[in-house]
């Protein structure tokens, strides 16, 4: 790869504000960092079907696209997208554990198609390309994702009863939010970052991400392991931003337009 690094950026509090409008200046600051040589590409936990509009938006010319945590890769061959690298598992495991200890729960799984299989509609699930069944068809094949939330249990009893179930003891990643995210063992923002950079020959040390979130945590690892540049945004938590070498402003304050703007110097 002949750029002078690559950009990896969140999407959920880094380019996009709470109303989901993008941060300001960021589609100029976006053209400033690709015009000093800069691959600026999107590192996020959403699924492709929600991510590819800002390609396009922000004028975006990465080949490749992280998405769902990590889970699934997205690559550009010519104009057209396509899954790279998916990471699936078995759901039923971790399904019959949560229904042992959440029988109100609401369950969301995503399949290496991008279809989306759902017990129940909730408001703030997208399911534009999701189909509604019966708990036991979520298990008939294998999953990049499982969400799970449970409208009658505040979020401190939520967390309880998914401890309650021992997820721990199996072979999966847990995002502990609400509602809650998970995907295999093993597989996160910051490996799926590491498999592109592998991929296009850049070194870690020409890396730069920037995110909000926990799920952030691991690309921020992986890239300072590396020697490049961790970038919490302002308004992140404190274990985010402890956990980068360096915090910016926050989105509603342009952070990331500061950040993309500050690597033409």
């Amino acid at each position: 790869m002949n750029a002078q690094g690559l950009v990896g950026l969140d999407i959920d509090g880094t380019i996009l504000l709470e109303d989901e409008t993008i941060s300001p200046e960021v589609a100029s600051a976006v053209a400033s960092a690709r015009e000093a040589g800069y691959e600026v590409m999107l590192v996020t936990g959403r699924r492709w079907a929600r991510t590819h509009h800002l390609v396009q938006e922000l004028g975006i010319s990465a080949q490749f696209a992280v998405c769902s945590d990590g889970a699934v890769i997205m690559r550009r061959i010519r104009d057209k997208w396509q899954p790279w690298h998916v990471e699936l598992f078995d759901p039923a495991p971790v399904l019959a554990l949560l229904d042992s200890k959440l029988r109100e729960a609401r369950y969301m799984v995503e399949r290496a198609s991008g279809q989306r299989l759902h017990t129940n509609v909730e408001d703030n699930w997208k399911v534009d390309a999701g189909r509604l069944v019966r708990l036991d068809e979520l298990t008939r094949l294998p999953v990049s994702r499982i969400v799970v939330m449970s409208p009658v249990h505040s979020e401190p009893e939520f967390h309880r009863k998914v401890a309650d179930a021992a997820l721990d003891d199996t072979s999966y990643a847990i995002r502990w939010t609400v509602p809650l995210k998970i995907t295999r063992q093993g597989f996160n923002k910051g490996t799926a970052l590491a498999r592109v950079c592998e991929e296009l020959g850049i070194d870690g040390k020409e890396v730069t991400v920037v995110g909000d979130g926990q799920n952030d945590l691991e690309m921020f690892a992986w890239t300072l392991s590396e020697g490049g540049r961790a970038i919490a945004m302002g308004q992140a938590i404190d274990e985010v931003r402890n956990a980068a070498g360096e915090t910016t402003d926050t989105a509603e304050a342009g952070g990331l337009s500061q950040v993309l703007y500050s690597l033409r110097r």
